[in-house]
């Protein structure tokens, strides 16, 4: 985010009874802690964040482990949320009713995928544009689904 510095402290791998916690294919739960300092005022927080896994605990070492947590969430981030947001403008809601924003960024997936399929060589900027100057054609793709 750039407000701070964050440091991973400590990261642990532990087994899991997929049965127990209700995730049919889960065998690690993977916990990081980490410390972020914020920049202007100088305080530091410790946040736990816990992920679930398919693999078992010991296949991996923790420096993979984390690895494979970043380049999955980056995978979203790029995926996922830069689309909405730089080609919908999903960050400059002003609302903040959680199931408001989620239910917008289904409809926002749902309209992505659909796009998508109807893009071409085109990327989604030039698509973008080309709808934004013609809407009708975006209503006739709509009224096709």
């Amino acid at each position: 985010m750039g407000h701070g510095r964050v440091e991973i402290r400590q990261l642990h791998a532990f087994s899991t009874e997929p049965l127990a916690i209700d995730f049919p294919f889960a065998r690690a739960l993977i916990v990081v802690r980490s410390q972020r300092t914020l920049k202007k005022s100088g305080i530091t927080t410790t946040e736990s964040r816990y992920y679930l896994s398919s693999s078992p605990p010991d296949q991996y070492s923790p420096q993979e482990w984390l690895n494979l947590i970043r380049e999955h969430w980056g995978g979203i981030e790029i995926r996922n949320h830069w689309r909405r947001d730089v080609l919908m403008g999903e960050d400059g809601s002003r609302s903040r009713q959680a199931n408001l924003l989620a239910n917008l960024a289904l409809i926002r997936n749902a309209l992505l995928s659909l796009l998508s399929e109807r893009l071409g060589e085109q990327s989604l900027p030039q698509f973008r544009e080309r709808f934004c100057s013609s809407p009708k054609q975006c209503l006739a793709i709509l009224a096709a689904a």
